[in-house]
């Protein structure tokens, strides 16, 4: 018997179980790979479905604010399902056993009318911020509010109802300045002057854009201006960034608790029948009354209102290609990733 044959049948047992590892282990290597492909592409989904998740947040957020200024009965339903909310997820670990009600005599109008101006008087109690005032306790003027300044505080005229009205007093002669958007170009700041004058005996209410003071803003109050201002910047965008739902008497500044304690301060404030009287307290820690950061007050949310409408408009015109697992984005090694 020839010993060469016995090695050679001898190595060829030997190769065999090595050749049929070897495609098993090529095999699992092929499934790994797979699997760490399809793992990466699923992840990209995931991603992508979470970034149109906030967009469609948003998107709803946007479009319910415009649905409440559009329609006020959904305001109102809005607010009673946040109100009734907050009411049910208010904590109820530190409840007290209720009282038991006191006796009361049946004529209690009285009472009633005093427990809501009690109420109101809480609800109307705003933060003060000190202004700086001369030796003659004067103050010195301009005064810097955030975003609001105030050059004069004008004076009061008590014997025409015109001048005030119940949540705010109109001085002739007061002036304030506000950065806002222009109405040329909402995306870049206009320093507005808003001036209150005499006009017949009526108040005449001004806005004048330091751009282009020949487009000044004349009206009859603070909301018919800034109505008019505010559609002039949607108009010039061709855009509704910003309702036209005026709040002019705190563009003007006059509610600004700085500036309402202010005219307050001044002996005629009292005589205003229409007025109703504002409490201040100054704050013991430091706090500073911070204004609302409403678009139609703010350049800041302006701002954001103007790039969320634009995004909102190229989502729509240029929508961005849906990938999925089965098409995939780039070839690696016979896998797609």
């Amino acid at each position: 018997m020839n010993p060469y044959s016995n090695k050679l049948s001898s190595s060829a047992k030997m190769t065999k179980p090595s050749g049929k590892y070897k495609t098993k282990l090529m095999m699992l290597k092929n499934t790994i790979r797979e699997t760490v492909f399809e793992n990466l592409a699923l992840c990209d989904e995931v991603s992508e479905v979470q970034e149109l998740i906030l967009i469609r947040n948003e998107e709803k957020k946007f479009l319910l604010r415009k649905l409440c200024q559009i329609d006020p009965q959904v305001d109102m339903e809005v607010q009673r399902i946040i109100n009734s909310n907050s009411s049910q997820t208010a904590p109820s670990s530190t409840t007290t056993p209720p009282k038991k009600p006191k006796k009361r005599p049946n004529n209690d109008s009285h009472d009633h009318k005093s427990v809501k101006r009690k109420s109101s008087s809480k609800t109307q109690k705003k933060l003060l911020q000190l202004i700086p005032l001369d030796q003659n306790g004067h103050p010195i003027y301009p005064i810097t509010l955030d975003n609001l300044t105030i050059h004069s505080i004008g004076e009061i005229i008590f014997d025409h109802p015109e001048f005030h009205s119940e949540e705010a007093i109109f001085p002739v002669g007061y002036i304030s300045t506000r950065l806002y958007g222009s109405m040329k170009d909402p995306t870049t700041k206009c320093l507005y002057t808003c001036q209150i004058m005499n006009a017949n005996d009526c108040p005449r209410f001004e806005l004048i854009p330091d751009d282009d003071p020949t487009a000044t803003i004349i009206g009859s109050s603070p909301d018919m201006c800034h109505s008019l201002l505010l559609q002039q910047i949607n108009d010039s965008l061709s855009l509704n960034v910003v309702s036209v739902r005026p709040r002019g008497n705190d563009f003007f500044g006059l509610t600004h608790p700085s500036v309402l304690n202010l005219i307050q301060s001044s002996p005629a404030a009292k005589k205003c029948s229409n007025y109703k009287w504002t409490k201040f307290e100054v704050s013991k820690n430091g706090e500073c009354y911070v204004e609302d950061p409403d678009t139609c007050l703010s350049f800041e949310s302006l701002q954001n209102s103007i790039n969320y409408c634009k995004f909102k408009m190229t989502s729509e015109i240029h929508p961005q290609p849906s990938t999925s697992i089965l098409q995939p984005k780039e070839n690696f090694g016979g896998y797609y990733v």
